[in-house]
């Protein structure tokens, strides 16, 4: 297969997707789960049966998680600053994405997830109308927001509000590009905290899987971070500009820059034992040059979207042992899906107060243990989402987490978390595949195939 071709066919999803959004004009609809058996029902579920309810919620607001679908239902939210690779493309443009990310919520975690875009670009007001969301809901998913606002949004939210709140691009990136890199890691035969590692891209998601890298082993001095105008470190010439505008790359400058001193973007990748991009979505803003310059049995994570830094086959053909990209088409996919499914149904179980850390990091180790039992190798070395038996596994784990970090309101075992994750994520798609069956979902034009 040429170049050319190998690019046609990378670029045939998105042709598809033009058809099929105007052919079922949007992916969510709501649909009940309580029975209608005749139009007496009407007075269970409306006035005057419903009366009852509403006055015990009134007198014991914690039964609202009792009395609605309020413990299964989250919202997404965005305000179309920052959308995928796309840019600030305003939030009607944002809504495809977010009506995408809800339906992965419901098919993969059995969330009820809401997609939300608010015309706002002030983050009082975005702060202001998320918080009011709260009698509703169970949990937020942050999405696509610009950096910096985006890290001054979740700390607010998470500290003002009592639900769990969490920015998928920050902590949902970090947790399946930590689990893709733990067995990465093992594949090529190198300790973490012997590994240097260099990331192009310093937004929301590279910052945070620094952290997260950090906390499960590799040594803060070993990270090289860049963005588009070179290198973090302390003598970079914008250094006081950005302690007065984005605090988050102001301290990645001051903690990320322990090897980069004398470092261009041109030599940034020099030794290196990873390479994990986040950045723009264009192919060649990584060059094999680069990835040839970095040590024996590299790792390339080029995770932007649509499109990757670097073409697989072209960080391949440079010396890149393992490869991964943000794309379903390739090997490794190094997505969120694989994340936030199982997450959020692991914390809607056990009603978690917030999404912490360590939370994230026993989802990142059990993703990389679902993929090392089924058998690791270059182009296996995550779970994809095909396997759904892996958002159960997540879902125990961030739930058991949740429990011993002691931000759960409800103690469950792990057995009776795998079973009730395995029930509702089975019934959403069985409820998918019925409805595909009977005609209620139409059948789609048959050249919409991938």
């Amino acid at each position: 297969m040429t170049d050319d071709e190998r690019i046609e066919k990378a670029r045939r999803p998105g042709n598809i997707a033009m058809k099929l959004h105007a052919f079922y004009r949007g992916k969510m609809e709501q649909s009940l789960k309580a029975p209608v058996r005749n139009f007496s029902d009407f007075s269970i579920w409306y006035t005057p049966g419903v009366a009852r309810p509403c006055l015990a919620i009134r007198d014991d607001p914690s039964l609202s998680w009792e009395h609605t679908n309020r413990a299964n239902t989250i919202a997404v939210i965005s305000d179309g600053t920052r959308v995928l690779g796309l840019g600030d493309i305003g939030p009607e443009a944002a809504m495809p994405v977010m009506e995408g990310k809800s339906l992965l919520f419901k098919y993969l975690g059995g969330v009820d997830a809401f997609p939300l875009c608010l015309d706002t670009k002030d983050p009082e007001k975005f702060v202001d109308t998320v918080k009011a969301l709260q009698p509703s809901i169970g949990g937020v998913n942050l999405e696509d927001i610009a950096t910096p606002k985006c890290f001054g949004i979740l700390n607010r939210l998470r500290k003002e509000m009592d639900i769990p709140v969490w920015h998928d691009d920050q902590q949902g990136t970090a947790t399946v590009e930590v689990a893709g890199f733990i067995n990465a890691s093992k594949l090529v035969g190198k300790k973490l905290d012997e590994m240097q590692v260099t990331m192009i891209g310093a937004g929301a998601a590279n910052i945070r899987i620094a952290d997260i890298l950090v906390q499960i082993g590799v040594r803060q001095k070993n990270i090289i971070m860049c963005d588009s105008r070179g290198v973090l470190n302390e003598e970079r010439e914008d250094l006081e500009h950005l302690k007065g505008t984005n605090m988050e790359k102001y301290r990645a400058c001051l903690e990320y820059s322990g090897s980069s001193l004398g470092r261009t973007m041109e030599t940034c990748t020099r030794g290196s034992d990873a390479l994990l991009c986040a950045s723009r979505p264009i192919p060649g803003t990584v060059t094999k040059k680069m990835v040839k310059d970095m040590a024996n049995m590299s790792i390339v994570f080029a995770a932007a979207n649509p499109e990757p830094e670097i073409w697989p086959w072209d960080a391949k053909e440079a010396g890149a042992y393992v490869v991964a990209t943000g794309r379903s088409d390739f090997p490794n996919q190094i997505n969120n899906s694989l994340g936030f499914p199982g997450i959020f149904r692991g914390t809607l179980d056990v009603r978690a107060r917030t999404i912490t850390d360590t939370m994230c990091i026993a989802a990142a180790r059990e993703l990389a243990k679902v993929a090392e039992d089924r058998g690791l190798s270059p182009e296996n070395i995550i779970p994809n989402m095909e396997e759904w038996e892996v958002f159960p596994r997540e879902a125990a784990a961030v739930g058991i987490q949740a429990i011993k970090d002691g931000v759960a309101r409800i103690q469950r075992s792990r057995e009776e978390l795998l079973e009730m994750a395995f029930d509702v994520i089975k019934r959403a798609r069985d409820d998918t595949r019925m409805k595909m069956d009977s005609g209620i979902i139409p059948e789609a034009p048959p050249d919409t195939l991938i």
